[in-house]
């Protein structure tokens, strides 16, 4: 028959769905009320409706389906569901599955993805930093209160004043750990979001060409994003566009900071601690504060909202977790270092440094990745008129 199209089902592929999160995919039949009332969805070709079709039948090219990153995971659709379907997290798994797909090395995606290898992913930072400690010859001797070494007794924290770098000096000690990762980590995402922005133009369902200024579309794509625009749209679980701006906004001040803090150290040669009231520690604070008040929200508005909207799988909590524990962890060390509890200010500081090395050595394979894939979905959106 002329213009048929055979269709091939990849069993495999519809067990790794259900494996990913995506368990409800099999009760979906269609009705199509999930793009009925899924505000952000294009009119042409709406989601979720065809993803969840392609996922039932095994079509793994629904991972280059860009519309899988439209999706801002509301619950909308999950809610209104007539079968219990739960068309978000089934889209969520899907996403998780595309950053797999494209992060390099997929094995290592596999693993963050995967909660019988949590203990093995924190033991590699705290066996790099334990080792760095060694090296630097910082474990093992205790350090006065001008660096000096004093006597040898095992594991033994620095004397006097407390400045976590007389633990981690800052250049041979964190910036030989932490530099690296960043260029890992930025490579990574670098290379599998320009292998999807290949898919997506060359294999898109859409068979659309991009049109008009990147940069000029750029812009305007990361003032949607930034302003939270279409996840405002949403209305089951509204209150998580104003917790993710306030993680979001906490993400930009401490990055501001921390490259703040680089400069300093780097070029103008400003030994840390700060004083209390300067610049750098005043945007420290608020963004510390934001990124808290944001994702203690986000956990509170989750588990408020699951029976209603699911209350999200290991690979979702990892990510949130991960970011209450770099913000918990820096607050704590700041407040122990002030208030001059040595006992507990190295150790929560080394633990500070090891969630921070987590969150940002594995982020192309956790949902930090989501904001670089869901920034190119939207791009491509903007630039073949999907309507975004």
């Amino acid at each position: 028959m002329a213009g048929e199209t055979v269709i091939k089902p990849d069993l495999q592929f519809v067990h790794q769905v259900i494996a990913s999160g995506g368990d409800t995919v099999k009760k979906c039949y269609q009705c199509d009320t999930c793009s009925v009332v899924c505000n952000p969805t294009p009119d042409a070709k709406p989601f979720p409706r065809k993803e969840m079709l392609q996922a039932q039948w095994g079509q793994k090219s629904v991972l280059k389906d860009p519309d899988i990153w439209l999706c801002h995971q509301c619950s909308d659709c999950t809610v209104y569901c007539p079968r219990g379907a739960k068309p978000g997290e089934v889209m969520n798994a899907l996403r998780k599955m595309c950053i797999q797909e494209y992060a390099i090395p997929p094995q290592l995606a596999k693993m963050v993805g995967d909660s019988r290898y949590l203990l093995l992913l924190i033991a590699f930072p705290v066996l790099l930093l334990l080792g760095v400690l060694k090296f630097l010859g910082t474990i093992g001797v205790n350090v006065g209160e001008h660096g000096e070494k004093l006597i040898h007794q095992g594991i033994a924290l620095p004397e006097g004043t407390i400045r976590f770098a007389k633990l981690f000096p800052t250049l041979l000690g964190i910036d030989f750990v932490f530099v690296p990762a960043m260029f890992f980590a930025v490579a990574v995402l670098a290379l599998g979001v320009m292998r999807y922005w290949k898919d997506i133009n060359e294999a898109s369902p859409f068979k659309t060409k991009v049109e008009g200024n990147l940069v000029g579309n750029l812009i305007a794509t990361l003032k949607d994003i930034l302003m939270h625009n279409k996840f405002r749209l949403c209305e089951t679980t509204y209150p998580r566009s104003t917790n993710h701006l306030f993680v979001l906004a906490g993400f930009i001040f401490l990055a501001i900071v921390t490259g703040w803090g680089f400069l300093n150290e780097w070029v103008l040669h400003h030994e840390s601690p700060y004083f209390l009231f300067s610049p750098i520690k005043l945007m420290a604070m608020v963004g510390t504060a934001a990124l808290l008040y944001g994702i203690f929200n986000i956990i509170k508005s989750r588990q408020a909202n699951a029976e209603q909207a699911g209350l999200g799988g290991y690979y979702d909590w990892l990510f949130i977790y991960v970011v209450f524990a770099v913000g918990a962890t820096g607050l704590l060390s700041w407040v122990f270092r002030l208030v001059g509890i040595r006992i507990l200010a190295y150790p929560t500081y080394f633990l500070h440094l090891t969630s921070v090395f987590f969150l940002f050595f594995y982020a192309p394979y956790t949902k930090m990745a989501h904001m670089v894939y869901r920034t190119a979905a939207m791009l491509y959106a903007r630039m073949s008129g999907r309507g975004f």
